[in-house]
């Protein structure tokens, strides 16, 4: 059984969130959010808050079924480019340089371990 959790228009530009995003892939569940846990980037807050919120979204899929969280793993997490916020900043001789306030899209999928290696 897999769960999907997304946020979306985080003010961290794709680049930065990718770093940290690719420290906990393929992990187990507890393991990835102490890791993000102890991380000084500012990209971990919202990663761990998403993997928690994927965990949550799997808990209440599976009312009847009972779910172990130390058998879930972090099988999926991508980051895709969200709206550009275009800024100007004045510089010498009355011109302006455009700044690219970029913001991202943090997509996580959380599955249990067996069903992963089922498909593998």
């Amino acid at each position: 059984m897999e769960a999907r959790a997304k946020l979306r228009f985080i003010r961290s530009s794709p680049r930065k969130m990718r770093i940290v995003a690719d420290q906990v892939r393929g992990k187990g569940v507890t393991e990835a959010l102490n890791t993000l846990h102890f991380l000084p980037q500012k990209a971990a807050a919202p990663i761990e808050k998403t993997i928690q919120s994927a965990v949550h979204n799997l808990f209440d899929q599976a009312d009847d079924e009972r779910v172990d969280e130390e058998g879930l793993i972090v099988s999926e997490i991508f980051v895709d480019e969200a709206p550009v916020f275009k800024r100007f900043r004045p510089v010498s001789r009355g011109r302006a340089h455009r700044i690219k306030k970029r913001n991202s899209h943090l997509t996580v999928v959380v599955a249990s371990r067996d069903e992963v290696e089922d498909d593998a």
